[in-house]
């Protein structure tokens, strides 16, 4: 398998029936998802009661992630775009719900209604355009806004990513941010080239005071090491960037105006009165 499947082809082509099957039965790639499925829920910072909560899991391919958020006494439905993975999904009669479409195009799911999210792999194949109408600044978009109604006020997404360079990992936080979450990024074994995974949170409103990471905060100095200790780093953090303040580009306001009347009375010209009304705009009449 590729280390980079999405530049092989579009994960619905990708991921048929037989590299779902394959993917599925390998024990190395059941172990790998299990940790980073434990690893992602984590951050989600869940109420620590015999409540169970509803997750959504994107990009849930043969329902391996799912797995984890049952055996931790959580609910869950899967979103994916490979029907070969959800079929691989239902005969392994996974415990969650399970759905099929495109993440790029909107998650179409009632507002407020999730109470957190993990997505493991999954979100870069949305910075490639499989075909023309694909422009991922737009996909990302629609994905991160459509998952920010549906989350409740509060609620967090933790998406585990492999960019494929700094541009991309911009882009999809910066689009993060437009559609109102703010959050940070977190990496396990930063100074690892083996070992190291990236996290991204993302948190319905505001940062809060104390942000929990998950893990412990020190880092192995031994780059490579395969008994470093566990170590990860916030690299950065945001808030959702404030509205631009709305401004008049013809620069015609009040003091315009009064400036504009001052020069014409200069020369000589007749000009009204200023009063409170001046410069004020008119309703129409009609």
């Amino acid at each position: 398998m590729s280390n980079r499947p999405e530049l092989i082809a579009p994960p619905e082509i990708f991921y048929n029936d037989s590299e779902a099957r394959k993917y599925t039965s390998s024990s190395r790639i059941v172990e790998i998802q299990a940790k980073l499925s434990e690893r992602a829920l984590e951050p989600l910072a869940l109420p620590k009661d015999d409540v169970p909560r509803f997750l959504l899991d994107i990009g849930c391919g043969s329902g391996l992630s799912g797995e984890t958020i049952s055996e931790n006494g959580q609910q869950w439905i899967g979103f994916d775009i490979s029907a070969s993975m959800l079929n691989v999904a239902v005969e392994r009669e996974v415990e969650g719900d399970l759905l099929l479409g495109d993440m790029g195009q909107g998650l179409g799911l009632r507002a407020g209604v999730i109470d957190g999210a993990i997505s493991i792999s999954a979100v870069q194949w949305l910075c490639n355009a499989d075909k023309s109408s694909h422009e991922p600044r737009w996909r990302l978009k629609a994905f991160f806004g459509s998952l920010y109604r549906c989350l409740s006020r509060g609620a967090r997404a933790v998406f585990q990513l492999y960019p494929e360079n700094i541009a991309q990992r911009e882009l999809i936080f910066d689009q993060a941010m437009q559609a109102g979450f703010s959050g940070w990024l977190v990496f396990d074994y930063p100074r690892s080239t083996k070992k190291r995974k990236e996290f991204l949170v993302l948190r319905c409103g505001p940062l809060p005071t104390n942000i929990d990471y998950g893990h412990n905060d020190s880092c192995s100095d031994d780059d490579d090491s395969e008994d470093e200790e566990d170590g990860m780093v916030c690299v950065l953090d945001r808030n959702r960037p404030r509205k631009k303040q709305r401004t008049n580009k013809k620069g015609k306001g009040r003091e315009w105006v009064l400036r504009k009347k001052e020069q014409s009375r200069r020369k000589g010209n007749d000009v009204p009165a200023d009063s409170k009304y001046t410069a004020r705009k008119r309703k129409s009449r009609f």
